[in-house]
């Protein structure tokens, strides 16, 4: 009895830390300068709502342009790593291709500081006339992704027993059949888990968006703190409302998904 009351009271503990911050940044969008600032439970819940901070947002900001330049380069980013690593990790986990030293390598691009990559990369675009442009962050958050991915990737494949692979190609499947009919469907959750980490990374980026970026292909995470200053302070409702609406496209992924990132999160764990 102890027991199951310090799961619920933790429980209740984490849900509020959670939920009041969102709570929270979901009311201020509809508050005014004034009642931002109103203290206790009256100005948390008890006050009138306006949608002037949406009208701002909508009307006088490039909010739309940026939205749209975040979902092109996340989605479009996500989508070219998966292509690319769910063959990487399944030639790693299957034949051990390069003997270790090459997923090593692969992995290794993420153990440096982003500012290093930045330099070669900015002159790179630069001379290539990438910057301000969308392939320039997909490229980027294709390669800092792809080894993120491939590893994440690799510890599924290998769960899956060598057995039922060799069992289809008796029955007469290829190689791509095996992979697509046989493997891909046990690991599709681990998949969803891997697509969702990079979709919410590129989705929230900011050092490189602010390197390779200047109008044309600026993204939400750039537009927030620029529209949200405004004479000399802060303008709390605005950024709300910049930060709420950024922030929907990758709850509702994670929400339709969740099935599978549980699943995902857990693959593997349970033996016998």
């Amino acid at each position: 009895m102890k027991k199951k009351v310090l799961f619920w009271v933790a429980t209740a503990v984490i849900l509020i830390i959670v939920l009041v911050p969102l709570l929270w940044m979901y009311t201020t969008m509809f508050k005014t300068p004034g009642q931002v600032y109103t203290m206790g439970l009256k100005g948390f819940v008890a006050f009138v709502p306006t949608l002037e901070n949406f009208r701002y947002i909508f009307t006088f900001t490039t909010f739309f342009l940026e939205i749209r330049n975040t979902f092109i380069i996340a989605v479009s980013s996500t989508a070219l790593v998966m292509l690319v690593s769910i063959p990487a990790a399944y030639s790693f986990a299957r034949w051990n291709t390069g003997a270790g030293n090459l997923l090593f390598v692969t992995i290794s691009s993420r153990m440096f500081p982003p500012a290093l990559a930045a330099i070669p990369f900015f002159f790179l675009f630069t001379k290539a006339g990438m910057i301000d442009t969308h392939p320039a962050l997909i490229l980027l958050y294709l390669y800092f992704n792809m080894s993120f991915a491939t590893f994440l990737l690799f510890g599924f494949f290998r769960e899956i027993p060598k057995e039922l692979e060799d069992a289809a190609m008796v029955d007469g499947y290829g190689r791509f059949e095996v992979l697509r009919k046989v493997v891909f469907p046990l690991i599709k959750s681990g998949v969803a888990i891997t697509a969702v980490f990079c979709l919410v990374w590129a989705w929230n980026e900011f050092f490189f968006a602010s390197l390779f970026t200047r109008i044309d292909a600026r993204v939400v995470s750039l537009g927030m703190p620029i529209w949200a200053h405004g004479s000399g302070t802060i303008q709390w409702g605005f950024m709300m409302v910049v930060t709420g609406l950024s922030l929907l496209p990758t709850l509702v992924a994670a929400w339709f998904m969740q099935r599978y990132i549980v699943r995902g999160l857990t693959f593997g764990a349970v033996k016998g």
